[in-house]
């Protein structure tokens, strides 16, 4: 890993420059009332493309809005729970160990988690891929150790969402049975309280075809989300903490569904205008 991860080190920038850093306290505070900033040092990436982590609780959307700045800029998403399922469905040397872990409810360990980033960012560099967006590692301090050795994160988004929205969208999830595209049917609607700002989500609807095959998680469940959620925040807490303290941290709240807060996610990010030249040129 530490071999494959040095060379994206010296990778070449897209022509950006210094578009990519993270964001001061003053700046945060008067760029975004959705952006908390945790005394973050602007990091410039000059001579390679971003290298950025996606942190957040189950079911806060890491994932989609990990993808969609992937597809912005041209960098690989990579998300270790698929590296997991991708290694399950195959026949590799793993296939059959993490079988028995995630049988038997354990946690899949770091050495295997690294083994598998690993192996998908020396894929990825044989294909000329540079920089990544990471979804869902670290979640550990020693995978964010062991990352922190070998090389250097830019920025590290912290998505936010009320505990309540966080049931609603995980109780909410679906999966299309026959084609595996994953939907919601959470109506999310949560009305201002104590000065915090009202919430509202359309769901995710499938298309006909889909609708009489959709199928929901086994363990999408009030109960084990709510653990899930609480065991999420206990271990996240020195995570952010690490982040936090070396500058690097941005937490973002979002202010609702993909409409309301992508284009916040933007403007946060310094990439608003950015979007705005991609699609000129198309």
């Amino acid at each position: 890993m530490a071999r494959v991860l040095r060379v994206a080190r010296s990778s070449s920038l897209f022509g950006l420059g210094s578009r990519f850093y993270s964001t001061s306290a003053g700046e945060a505070s008067h760029a975004s009332p959705f952006l908390h900033a945790g005394g973050a040092s602007r990091v410039l990436a000059k001579d390679r493309n971003v290298q950025w982590v996606f942190l957040g609780c189950p079911g806060v959307g890491k994932g989609t809005y990990a993808s969609r700045l992937s597809t912005l800029l041209g960098v690989p998403h990579i998300a270790t729970g698929d590296l997991v399922r991708e290694e399950l469905a195959s026949s590799g040397p793993l296939s059959r160990q993490l079988s028995e872990i995630v049988n038997q409810g354990k946690l899949v360990s770091d050495e295997i988690i690294v083994n598998l980033l690993s192996k998908r960012l020396e894929a990825g560099e044989a294909k000329g891929e540079s920089g990544f967006i990471l979804d869902g590692f670290p979640r550990t301090m020693r995978q964010a150790e062991i990352l922190g050795d070998v090389t250097d994160i830019d920025l590290v988004v912290n998505l936010k969402l009320p505990e309540e929205v966080l049931v609603d969208k995980c109780l909410g999830r679906r999966t299309c049975n026959q084609c595996g595209k994953g939907f919601n049917v959470a109506h999310v609607n949560l009305k201002s309280e104590n000065g915090k700002p009202a919430i509202s989500m359309d769901p995710l609807l499938p298309p006909p075809q889909c609708m009489s095959k959709l199928i929901t998680r086994a363990d999408d469940t009030e109960e084990v989300v709510k653990a899930r959620l609480r065991i999420y925040n206990e271990t996240s807490q020195p995570l952010e903490e690490y982040y936090r303290s070396k500058g690097k941290l941005m937490e973002f709240d979002l202010p609702g569904g993909i409409p309301e807060s992508w284009p916040r996610l933007l403007e946060a990010l310094r990439l608003d205008d950015y979007e705005e030249k991609q699609s000129a040129a198309a």
